[in-house]
């Protein structure tokens, strides 16, 4: 299988279709929202596995996950997708390794997404 793109330029052009004409204000207020949010989220994903809360660590990948397919950062979605998985069939035993990978791909996912934002 091919290496998913950082960023899905089809994403970016969905959300562009979205409100066009309005020069990208739209798409730069979800990108501040997503850079906002999850790295809420990610804190939410170290406090649930240190206090052993798979129903918490669940609900937060799985909003990652769903903010990452709207934004298009295809590799953030399928980490926080093999999360929310692992969690849920096998508990948190498991899961650092992945968390780790996640927050890599987070921070590459935001340099690439603050290039759509105004300097």
């Amino acid at each position: 299988m091919p290496e998913l793109p950082l960023i899905d330029p089809e994403a970016i052009e969905n959300l562009r279709a979205l409100n066009p004409g309005d020069n990208d204000e739209f798409l730069r207020e979800i990108i501040t929202i997503f850079l906002e949010d999850t790295p809420q989220r990610i804190a939410e994903l170290d406090q649930s596995l240190a206090a052993g809360d798979v129903p918490t660590f669940t609900r937060a990948a799985h909003s990652i996950k769903g903010s990452s397919s709207n934004l298009g950062t295809l590799r953030l979605r399928a980490l926080a997708e093999k999360l929310e998985f692992d969690a849920r069939k096998t508990g948190l035993g498991d899961v650092a390794t992945g968390l780790a990978a996640l927050k890599s791909e987070f921070a590459q996912a935001q340099a690439a997404l603050r290039a759509y934002l105004p300097a």
